[in-house]
C-alpha cells in the first residue's frame, strides 16, 4: 500500500504499486532548461499535486544528452502551481484561468514549446530514465514516424491495454461494448479496439496510441494542426493520431518504452463530467470522420447508441457509494 506522500490518492486504484526511488536532491538536471530545447514535454495536470510531483521527477531524471523544457498547465485549484514553481525552478509553469478541457490546456504548452518533438504526458504516469532517449532515437531514424507511443503498464505491473487502437467505427466499437474482445482478445475482428491479437511486446504500425504518454514531430503537429478544443476530454488523441496519419506520417507502439500509468486519477474526481465527455467524444469523432460517409439511418442508430449507452453509464455510476465512482 502507498503511504504518507500519497495521500491524495484513492489506495484501491494503486494498491500494490511502489513508486521508484528518486536519489535526494536529484530534481534539477541540467538537461532542463539549460540549453536549446531538441524535446519539450507537456503535461496538463487537474487537482493531482502528488502525482504530477512525482512525474516530474521521473522526467527531470531521464538520462538524455540533448536540451529538454517541460511544461506543466495546472488546470486545478490545489496548489500544484505553487509547489511546482517552489521544488522545479526550471519547468515552466502555465495557470489556465478555468479548466478548458485537456485539449485546450494542451495546445496552451504545445504554443509555448521550442522543442523538435513534443511529447504529451498525463500526471499520472511515470517514464523510465531512457524513455525520451528511446522515443527520439526511433524518430529520427525513420522519418515517416509522425507519432511515438509506449508500452503502458499499471499499478500492478498488468498490461494497460490502451496503449494502441484501432480508430473507433461503428463495428469496432459495437463489439467492444458487447465485450467480445475480453472474451475473444486474439480474434482480430473482435480485438480491433485495442489490439488485443497483436503481441504487446512487439513494437507495430497503428492507429493510434494513447494520449497519456504521446510525441510528436513537431513538423507533423504543425501540418495537422493541434489538439481539436471540441473534445473536453477523451478523443482529441485518436483524433490528432488520425489526422497525422492523414497528412502521411505513421503512428508506432514502442513497448521497449514501458510506462506506469495510474490509470484514471483525475477523472475520479469529477467521475460524472468525465463520464458524460466520453460518449460526447465518441459522438464528436463519428460526426467528424465518419458521419458524412454513412447514411441516414446509420447515423441514427450510431448517435441514439451513444445516447442510450452513456445514459446507461451514468446511471450505473451514480447507483455505486460515491467513494468507488469512476468514469464507466
Amino acid at each position: 500500500m502507498v503511504q504518507s506522500s500519497y495521500q491524495n490518492i484513492d489506495p484501491v486504484m494503486v494498491q500494490g504499486w511502489k513508486p521508484p526511488t528518486f536519489r535526494p536532491g536529484a530534481i534539477v538536471d541540467r538537461s532542463v532548461g539549460r540549453q536549446e530545447p531538441l524535446v519539450s514535454v507537456v503535461i496538463v495536470t487537474y487537482n493531482v499535486s502528488d502525482l504530477v510531483i512525482r512525474c516530474l521527477q521521473s522526467v527531470i531524471l531521464s538520462a538524455v544528452a540533448f536540451g529538454l523544457e517541460v511544461i506543466v498547465i495546472d488546470a486545478g485549484t490545489d496548489g500544484s502551481a505553487d509547489r511546482i514553481r517552489a521544488g522545479f525552478p526550471m519547468v515552466t509553469v502555465i495557470e489556465a484561468p478555468e479548466n478548458p478541457g485537456f485539449g485546450t490546456a494542451s495546445n496552451l504548452g504545445l504554443r509555448r514549446s521550442r522543442g523538435n518533438y513534443l511529447l504529451l504526458l498525463n500526471p499520472d504516469t511515470v517514464i523510465p530514465p531512457d524513455a525520451l532517449a528511446l522515443a527520439v532515437a526511433d524518430l529520427q531514424a525513420n522519418p515517416d514516424h509522425g507519432i511515438i507511443g509506449p508500452k503502458l503498464v499499471r499499478a500492478d505491473g498488468s498490461l494497460d491495454v490502451s496503449a494502441r487502437r484501432s480508430f473507433p467505427t461503428p463495428r469496432i466499437a459495437l463489439y467492444h461494448f458487447l465485450g467480445l474482445p475480453r472474451r475473444f482478445p486474439k480474434v482480430r475482428e473482435f480485438g480491433a479496439y485495442n489490439l488485443t491479437y497483436l503481441d504487446p511486446d512487439q513494437p507495430a504500425i497503428v492507429d493510434a496510441v494513447a494520449g497519456s504518454f504521446m510525441m510528436v514531430r513537431r513538423e507533423a503537429l504543425e501540418v495537422a494542426g493541434l489538439f481539436d478544443e471540441s473534445f473536453w476530454m477523451y478523443g482529441e488523441d485518436l483524433d490528432l493520431c488520425l489526422r497525422v496519419g492523414k497528412a502521411g506520417w505513421k503512428a508506432r507502439y514502442l513497448p521497449s518504452i514501458v510506462v506506469t500509468h495510474l490509470k484514471g486519477q483525475s477523472s475520479r474526481t469529477r467521475p460524472l463530467r468525465c463520464t458524460i465527455e466520453f460518449y460526447r467524444a465518441m459522438h464528436i469523432f463519428y460526426r467528424k470522420h465518419q458521419a458524412s460517409q454513412a447514411g441516414v439511418v446509420q447515423n441514427f442508430l450510431v448517435t441514439a447508441g451513444i445516447v442510450v449507452l452513456g445514459a446507461i453509464a451514468v446511471l450505473r455510476d451514480r447507483m455505486r457509494p460515491k467513494s468507488h465512482r469512476r468514469v464507466s
